[in-house]
C-alpha cells in the first residue's frame, strides 16, 4: 500500500492526543488560510506542526520555499515521501528546536491549543522575528488575545506589547479529524519593531498578579512601593489607583513603565 498521504486511511495514522493533534481536514479552510496569508512565489514560510500535510501541499504551490518542523517522526516520515521540491521538512520541537531562519518570512500554522501562548511570546521575541504570523488557535484565546481594554489579560498586553493581533474568521470544530471540544480562529498577528523589554513585563506582571484586586495594591505589594506613592505614580501617569489591570490599555502598561524606568522607582 503507498503511504503517500492523499491515500493514508484515518486508522493508518492514531492522532497522538499528548501531541495536541488535530489534523485539518477542510480543503475550503486551508484555501482560505492561504489567501489570508496573502503568500507569493517570494515568500519564505515557516510552518509548525504540518501534520497529514494537507495545509503544506498547498503553501509549496503557493510559495517559493516552505520549512516545515513537526515533533512526530512518523509524520515527518510521511511528508519526506511526499517529495514536495520545495519543501524542506524538519524533525523537532518548535519550543526547543525553533530554527535560526534568515531574511524574512511569515509563520503558517495549525497549532496545537496548548502551546499557543508560549509559541507566540516565542516568535514574538526572536531577534529576527516573522513579517506576518498566521496561526489556527482556540477561539477563546485568539479573542482573549484581540480583546480590547477592560477585558484585557496578561495575554492580551503580552501579544499587543510585540504586535498587532486580528481574527480573520472562525473554523468550525467539524473542519477537523478528530474534531476538538471547542471551535478554533484565524488569528493573523503583524510583528511590530519592539524588543524584548524584561522591565515592560516585571511592571505588567506586578499588576495582575491578583486581577481582582485594585491595581494600586498590586502594584505597591509587587514593586514594593508604599501604597501612597503608588497611588501618586498613577494619578501621575492618567491612570485611575483604583482601576484594575484589565481595564488598562497596551499605551496605559507603556507610559507607567516608561515613567517607573525614567524617574528610576523601580529598578530594571
Amino acid at each position: 500500500m503507498s503511504s503517500s498521504l492523499s491515500t493514508i486511511k484515518p486508522q493508518e495514522i492514531r492522532p497522538k492526543k499528548s501531541l495536541g493533534q488535530n489534523f485539518l481536514i477542510d480543503k475550503n479552510i486551508v484555501q482560505k488560510i492561504i489567501k489570508t496569508a496573502n503568500i507569493s512565489k517570494n515568500d519564505l514560510v515557516f510552518e509548525i506542526g504540518p501534520g497529514k500535510g494537507a495545509l503544506t501541499k498547498e503553501l509549496a504551490k503557493s510559495a517559493k520555499k516552505v520549512i516545515a518542523i513537526e515533533k512526530d517522526e512518523n509524520l515527518t516520515s510521511l511528508l519526506n515521501q511526499e517529495k514536495m521540491e520545495n519543501v524542506e521538512i524538519i524533525t523537532g520541537d518548535v519550543l526547543r528546536d525553533l530554527p535560526e531562519i534568515k531574511g524574512k518570512y511569515k509563520v503558517v500554522a495549525n497549532i496545537p491549543y496548548y502551546l499557543t501562548s508560549f509559541l507566540i511570546r516565542k516568535l514574538l521575541e526572536i531577534e529576527n522575528k516573522p513579517q506576518e504570523i498566521l496561526l489556527l488557535v482556540q477561539k477563546e484565546v485568539a479573542q482573549r488575545i484581540c480583546a480590547p481594554a477592560g477585558k484585557m489579560s496578561l495575554l492580551a498586553i503580552s501579544v499587543n506589547y510585540y504586535a498587532q493581533p486580528d481574527i480573520k474568521g472562525f473554523v468550525s470544530k467539524n473542519c477537523f479529524w478528530p474534531k476538538p471540544k471547542v471551535d478554533s480562529a484565524i488569528l493573523k498577528i503583524t510583528p511590530l519593531k519592539r524588543k524584548k523589554n524584561d522591565f515592560f513585563f516585571k511592571i505588567v506582571r506586578a499588576g495582575f498578579s491578583q486581577p481582582r484586586k485594585q491595581l494600586v495594591n498590586n502594584l505597591s505589594l509587587g514593586l514594593k512601593i508604599n501604597k501612597e506613592k503608588t497611588e501618586e505614580i498613577l494619578n501621575r501617569t492618567g491612570i485611575n489607583p483604583k482601576s484594575r489591570a484589565q481595564e488598562l490599555n497596551i499605551n496605559d502598561w507603556l507610559k507607567l513603565s516608561s515613567y517607573l524606568a525614567k524617574e528610576n522607582i523601580v529598578k530594571e
